[in-house]
């Protein structure tokens, strides 16, 4: 079975965000100024074949842990979206 994954990578709280930071500040020199804190960080999209959600599961974190984020700056979170048939 084919599943759909969404993995968000964000920087380490406590990590410089250089993106983060500039972000902040263009949006408060746009006028908003309720803006306390900005994290950029990216989202990956994945088409994985497995055996069962979980089994899909277990292989994004491993990608992450391996590729996708880099363990000591980033964090990351894995959702399975959907399966061929369905929602899972």
């Amino acid at each position: 079975m084919s599943y759909h994954v969404e993995v968000r990578v964000v920087p380490r709280e406590g990590i410089l965000d250089p993106q983060g930071k500039a972000v902040h500040g263009a949006l408060s020199n746009l006028g908003f100024a309720g803006v306390a804190e900005v994290h950029v960080g990216r989202l990956i999209r994945l088409e994985l074949d497995a055996d069962s959600s979980e089994d899909a599961q277990r292989s994004a974190i491993a990608m992450c842990r391996q590729l996708l984020a880099n363990p000591v700056t980033e964090d990351f979170e894995v959702q399975i979206l959907q399966g061929v048939g369905g929602p899972v």
